[in-house]
């Protein structure tokens, strides 16, 4: 199955999958956790989450990013038999009913082998691929690579999180963790950054990775970015407070502006009709807030 689009800045591998990025991608969030943030619950049950991963394909996923373990603040670790049984079969049951390629997010790496002989081609990592055995995955199996920034750890990360130059050290983290992955035998091809919105910083921190967005690029892999309602300062976008799914829309066409490559979401069809109307990116804030 190739993905080929024309004009494109770069290219993404991902197992039997190939992307050329001349539009963002959009990958929908499965969450199937009691306790995730946003949709914690919803899609816990094994049959609830396959269909609400089928009605995000419907509504124009490029990807399907499957999760067992919640990495909002304050989450508390899950064990891998735990998170296994809450996603197995899910991902199991995408594969065989869906051809939109799956994603796992996770950060073991006995949970990312599973997922991928059950049908994932991506590893979608929060530790940012720190993990010697998630290199040997990743590299063993041709997977794509999600390599996350996270400051600390879920239950702590946003527990006053301090930064010297937030940009500059969130590049620096992710050039090293690109380094380090490609010499364990990851290729270049299947790499993609992500900033980490929210993953150890506050909203004025957010902001100023959202605006440094572009310093990122010189890596030349794709950008993911990951705004789906995640907090900056109220007047970043527009004075006064809009609505949190504006808010997010609007930092999401701030960030396609800056140059994201791919956006993982909660509300897939609004963000595909945002993304896909060609009036939309030239006035974010105003369309968002009616979307």
């Amino acid at each position: 199955m190739v993905r080929a689009m024309a004009d494109a800045r770069f290219v993404w591998r991902a197992r039997d999958v190939e992307w050329t990025l001349d539009r963002p991608l959009v990958m929908g969030i499965v969450n199937a956790t009691p306790d995730s943030f946003l949709d914690g619950g919803e899609h816990s049950e094994e049959r609830a989450a396959i269909a609400h991963a089928l009605h995000l394909a419907e509504e124009g996923a490029d990807i399907l990013d499957v999760g067992g373990e919640s990495t909002r603040p304050e989450a508390l670790p899950v064990d891998a038999e735990e998170e296994w049984r809450r996603i197995g079969g899910v991902i199991a049951g995408i594969a065989r009913t869906s051809d939109v390629p799956i994603s796992v997010d996770t950060y073991k790496p006995e949970i990312a082998r599973k997922a991928i002989r059950a049908g994932a081609v991506i590893v979608n990592d929060v530790h940012g691929l720190r993990d010697p055995r998630m290199v040997r995955v990743v590299s063993n199996s041709g997977a794509g690579a999600v390599i996350l920034h996270m400051q600390g750890e879920p239950a702590t990360m946003n527990q006053d999180p301090r930064y010297a130059d937030v940009v500059a050290e969130v590049r620096a983290f992710l050039f090293h963790r690109m380094a380090s992955a490609m010499a364990g035998g990851v290729p270049r091809e299947t790499i993609v950054l992500d900033p980490g919105f929210g993953f150890g910083k506050t909203p004025e921190q957010n902001a100023a990775v959202l605006g440094g967005l572009g310093e990122l690029h010189a890596m030349e892999r794709p950008i993911l970015v990951g705004v789906s309602g995640k907090s900056f300062p109220p007047k970043t976008f527009a004075e006064g407070d809009l609505p949190r799914r504006g808010a997010s829309l609007a930092a999401l066409a701030a960030a396609v502006l800056a140059g994201a490559d791919i956006v993982r979401v909660h509300d897939v069809g609004a963000t595909v009709r945002f993304l896909r109307s060609p009036t939309r990116l030239s006035e974010p804030v105003r369309d968002a807030e009616n979307l």
